[in-house]
């Protein structure tokens, strides 16, 4: 026994690039395999200097399912130490039993399904959880994020984020590498520390506020919030310190929503009404020389039948001597009861955003296609109605006396139904946003996204790349109207 290792020692150390050198295994794979290496004389190493393999047997052809491939490539990512011997390991088994991924009770399979689920589940969590933290202005404007996933998940997920935040500069920071994105080239790099990545900034305000929006209290379910959500996240989420304060309140915010509810009409609609419609007979539609007597005349217009539900007609308002007009769809329930544009949930969002890309509200001047609150009762609640092609026909006499009078160098049409009623034609807007469409009369109208379609988004990442692009396209305006 002198002399002789405690262990048989392996035939070959196999040494890969990378923790995720898939291509390097599928290489070392098919040479060992064809010359015939079993996996117990095998060692699969992470770095450094490995043996020299021999060089795939002539003649000799290796059959694998597309399926083990792709699956393969995502065990790959996994954290387990032993990820490599297991495929290694189902790749020599399946020469012999061609359909050991059918066997489910079996202990190399079962692994093999959990790591890749683990690897996916992974994936699917960096894509929620990821926050970005904004540096720098202008030119050298960039979005770093912090994130700290369990496996090698890096590279898989990056080209979700290239996706998302095609037009944002940004970095993700994890401790075993780096992406950056710099809205030509996704590059990686090597790991990074908590330390490296910004402190909060104002967007971590902006997180909390749309998290306590979404926050439905009527649907808390703890167990299940938590499952989506794990707890090893919160530390980097800054919406997460709202947790246990929003479930806390949850039962007494439930009350409180059911007993803010507005009613079928408003209660105090037919107060508003009368106030509005003293006379029930539309004013003649004489031209109006100013802003102010224009909107004296909308005040009792009949141009189609939305006038008789609604409480009051909500007219444009702004600066007189606006040069930038912003056009939305139609009032919504709170714009209905306050006479003006843009003052509920997706005014908040439209406000905040004029903010973020340097535009004043009092500098501008907002209106609607229609003037109007279309809506559906459902129980107790006025839910919107997406005003018809003849509704906004009829209210494009109205939006068209303002562009006359305020003579703006730029309009903007926030959604379709504003695009379609000063275009007069339809505009399919998530194909033509960004754009910029000249008419007949030689008026600019550039092309974006109602804010009420952020609001529509349940998943906070796409919510918040969607605003990000919004921003982006009003910023666009602003150069334009600088240009």
């Amino acid at each position: 026994m002198t002399g002789q290792p405690a262990f048989p020692l392996a035939a070959y150390a196999v040494h890969l690039a990378g923790p995720t050198d898939f291509d390097g295994w599928r290489d070392a794979a098919r040479r060992l395999s064809t010359n015939e290496v079993k996996p117990e004389d095998i060692e699969w190493h992470v770095g450094g200097e490995g043996d020299e393999l021999p060089a795939p047997t002539p003649g000799v052809e290796l059959r694998v399912s597309r399926d083990f491939i792709e699956r393969a490539a995502i065990v790959t990512c996994h954290s387990d130490s032993e990820r490599f011997a297991l495929l290694y390991r189902l790749l020599w088994r399946q020469r012999s039993e061609p359909h050991l991924l059918r066997i489910a009770s079996d202990p190399d399979v079962r692994r093999f399904e959990a790591m890749e689920k683990s690897v996916r589940r992974d994936e699917h969590k960096m894509h929620a959880f990821v926050r970005f933290r904004k540096i720098g202005d202008g030119d050298e404007e960039r979005f770093v994020a912090w994130f700290e996933p369990d496996h090698f998940i890096l590279e898989l997920a990056a080209p979700f984020f290239v996706r998302r935040f095609t037009r944002m500069h940004w970095a993700i920071l994890t401790p075993h590498g780096s992406a950056e994105w710099d809205r030509e080239r996704l590059a990686l790099g090597p790991g990074a520390s908590k330390d490296d990545a910004p402190a909060a900034d104002q967007s971590e305000e902006m997180w909390r506020t749309y998290f306590a929006n979404i926050f439905n209290p009527a649907r808390l379910k703890v167990k299940a919030m938590q499952a989506e959500m794990p707890k090893k996240y919160w530390r980097n989420l800054p919406e997460a310190s709202l947790i246990p304060e929003l479930i806390s309140g949850a039962d007494a915010a439930a009350r409180e929503m059911i007993a803010r509810m507005p009613t079928m009409p408003a209660a105090h609609h037919q107060a508003i009404q009368a106030r509005h419609w003293p006379a029930l007979e539309p004013s003649p539609e004489t031209e109006a020389h100013s802003i102010d007597a224009l909107r004296q005349q909308a005040s009792q217009c009949r141009r189609c039948p939305l006038w008789s539900e609604a409480t009051q007609t909500v007219f444009g308002e702004g600066s007189d001597n606006a040069e930038l007009v912003f056009v939305g769809e139609q009032p919504g329930d709170q714009e209905d009861l306050q006479g003006r544009p843009f003052v509920g949930p997706a005014g908040k969002i439209f406000d905040a955003v004029l903010g973020e890309a340097g535009i004043e509200r009092t500098a501008v001047y907002v209106t609607n296609a229609v003037k109007h609150f279309k809506f559906e009762p459902r129980g107790k609640r006025r839910i919107h109605s997406k005003p018809n092609a003849g509704e906004v026909q009829a209210c494009r006499w109205w939006l068209a006396q303002e562009v006359t009078l305020l003579k703006p160098k730029l309009m903007v049409a926030l959604g379709a139904t504003a695009a379609q009623s000063l275009l007069e034609a339809p505009v399919a807007i998530t194909k033509q946003r960004g754009q910029t469409i000249k008419r007949d009369d030689g008026l600019a109208v550039f092309l974006t996204i109602h804010p009420s379609y952020i609001l529509r988004i349940r998943d906070p990442q796409e919510a918040a790349a969607e605003r990000a692009r919004f921003v982006a396209d009003i910023r666009t305006v602003r150069a334009m109207m600088a240009g």
